[in-house]
């Protein structure tokens, strides 16, 4: 999958954790469903550890506040480290 498609995938996952502000039984469905999503997004032992922490995140109140799919697609693209080719 394209990175741009899954950083719009994560954003659009991200605002629809915000749902449960305005209806909060939504954490009851989102909560399994986005670590769900989560595993199948990002794969390996990185996506397990996003996966557990955004659920928690969605089912614990206030804490929904955290882009943590955003967050995962930074770190994963963006801050991860890559190995260098160029060792000399």
């Amino acid at each position: 999958m394209n990175i741009y498609k899954k950083l719009i995938l994560s954003l659009i996952f991200d605002a629809l954790g915000y749902v449960s502000f305005v209806f909060p039984p939504f954490d009851f469905i989102w909560a399994p469903l986005s670590a769900y999503l989560m595993t199948k997004l990002y794969k390996g032992r990185e996506g397990k550890v996003a996966a557990v922490i955004t659920f928690a995140e969605e089912a614990l109140p206030y804490t929904d506040v955290l882009p943590t799919f955003t967050l995962m697609w930074l770190y994963t693209f963006i801050f991860k480290s890559k190995p260098s080719a160029t060792k000399t």
